[in-house]
């Protein structure tokens, strides 16, 4: 079994905690304030989660990167090489509360972000969807979209994707991800379900 982490404690990171603590799936979660900072929301989520710090989340077999996308950077500075290991990138370059789109000079999100990420295999998902809808199944499987250049590490997302009860559409490499990527893909938002 993968082992899990989330670096990123906002509303995309709580919300993926607790659709894994929700499927029985254990998870270390991270943020910039450190792991006394996450007392609340580890007790909430209950046993199957546990707070840790940046360096100790990076470690795990998958990781969730979920920070504002000002704020990537700095989360990730210091961690070293990424060794082979999955990273599922949830952003979008924007900043909230205004949305201001960030110039990426054409590249796709996740392109910047492996930049940051020497040795990780990226996967670009849970990032098309306001993080209340990920949780609601409304009856059948919410449609999830993932991309990326890794076959490999896209089969073990996929595979975890459809262990959340979710349904995962592979969109492709990068160039699909700019499908879902918010602004400028017409997927951002689509709320879609599999009955």
């Amino acid at each position: 079994m993968n082992t899990i982490s989330i670096i990123g404690a906002g509303s995309i990171g709580s919300a993926i905690a607790r659709l894994l603590t929700g499927a029985g799936l254990e998870v270390k979660i991270a943020n910039s304030r450190g792991p006394s900072s996450l007392a609340g929301l580890v007790a909430e989520l209950g046993p199957r989660a546990s707070a840790a710090t940046a360096a100790e989340a990076a470690r795990a077999d998958i990781v969730f990167l979920s920070v504002p996308w000002s704020r990537i950077a700095s989360a990730v500075e210091g961690l070293g090489d990424w060794g082979g290991r999955i990273v599922v990138d949830t952003n979008n370059p924007i900043e909230a509360p205004a949305f201001k789109p960030f110039d990426l000079g054409g590249r796709a999100s996740s392109e910047v972000v492996a930049g940051l990420l020497p040795g990780a295999r990226v996967v670009k998902a849970f990032n098309h969807l306001p993080p209340a809808l990920l949780a609601q199944a409304d009856g059948g499987q919410r449609v999830l979209f993932f991309s990326g250049e890794d076959a490999g590490a896209k089969q073990d997302v996929a595979q975890l994707i459809e262990r959340l009860g979710l349904f995962g559409i592979d969109l492709g490499g990068v160039e699909g991800g700019k499908l879902a990527q918010f602004p400028g893909g017409p997927l951002p938002a689509l709320n879609l379900l599999k009955v």
